[in-house]
């Protein structure tokens, strides 16, 4: 399957009015390279193409020119099983990363299975930056540690970034929010000593407060801590 045949099977499975609400909630794309087609169907494709001849040369052939190439691009990264091969192709692919729903949808199986091998990684790219580079790196934390492998100094990665991006901010307070909901005693500190500049701080409770995960008790606590804004 050549890089034409790609587009045109894009094409083929495109969904118009789709496209329009994409365009709507992914605001950084280019609404001309919104082809408009839904997430199962990029799923179903990427499997054809992960095992198709085609498959390296269209990773290779980034800036991808459509939104829906770069969706195609992610999932088919997230197919990988070579750990090895999959982080060269995240580490290729990321520069070219431009919204949040590409950076989400990248969520390669393969580093589930060895996070000690991700985490120098991890360490490299929420120092990045790009803002999408920095997005991803703070979603594998989420990821992949908040179990039993979890240690307060992977915290520390995500409450010291700085950035005026609201996307990485975003994505700071969900890892706080849903950190709360899994190692509460651990992370209910960076809460109380305001470890967070104030948007990301109160973003982090609203998130946490709309969580089923965190109880009534914690939640009413939670409320208590909301700040106004310095400045």
């Amino acid at each position: 399957m050549n890089l034409k045949q790609i587009e045109k099977e894009l094409f083929r499975m495109q969904d118009k009015d789709y496209a329009v609400l994409q365009q709507k909630i992914i605001p950084a794309a280019d609404p001309g390279s919104v082809i408009g087609v839904r997430t199962p169907e990029l799923r179903s494709f990427a499997k054809v193409l992960y095992k198709d001849e085609g498959c390296e040369k269209f990773l290779k052939s980034v800036p991808h020119k459509y939104f829906d190439e770069n969706q195609l691009h992610a999932f088919v990264i997230s197919l990988e099983k070579d750990f090895d091969k999959c982080v060269q192709e995240v580490e290729e692919f990321l520069p070219y990363v431009d919204n949040w729903a590409t950076c989400d949808q990248m969520s390669p199986k393969v580093f589930k299975k060895d996070p000690d091998r991700l985490l120098p990684y991890i360490k490299k790219w929420i120092k990045s930056d790009k803002t999408y580079t920095v997005r991803f790196a703070i979603g594998m934390l989420m990821e992949h540690f908040l179990g039993d492998n979890f240690l307060s100094e992977y915290a520390d990665m995500v409450a010291v970034v700085c950035s005026e991006e609201y996307y990485v901010n975003m994505m700071r307070a969900w890892y706080f929010a849903t950190a709360l909901a899994k190692q509460y005693d651990a992370i209910i500190p960076y809460v109380e000593n305001k470890r967070l500049d104030d948007w990301t701080h109160n973003k982090t409770i609203q998130k946490s407060i709309e969580s089923y995960r965190i109880t009534d008790e914690q939640k009413k606590y939670l409320r208590s801590l909301k700040v106004g804004r310095r400045g």
